[in-house]
């Protein structure tokens, strides 16, 4: 689902991850708490898309009466 400039800008922070000077164990935590990040922008950002959904059903309905 993702496009290719998601893909590279994934792997580009990665590289940058794994660049840096830190222990196995740190570099693993660090890629987990990305990974965690982006899991709860993507919930938020899906909360989001539902709420105006919802909205444009509720409140934007066109009138039936003329």
């Amino acid at each position: 689902m993702r496009n290719e400039l998601e893909v590279k800008a994934d792997s580009t922070i990665i590289g940058r991850v794994n660049a840096a000077r830190m222990s196995e164990s740190e570099r693993q935590v660090a890629i987990s708490a990305m990974r965690n990040a982006e899991l709860l922008v993507d919930a938020f950002v899906w909360v989001v898309k539902k709420m105006e959904q919802l909205g444009d059903r509720l409140f934007l309905k066109p009138a039936l009466r003329h």
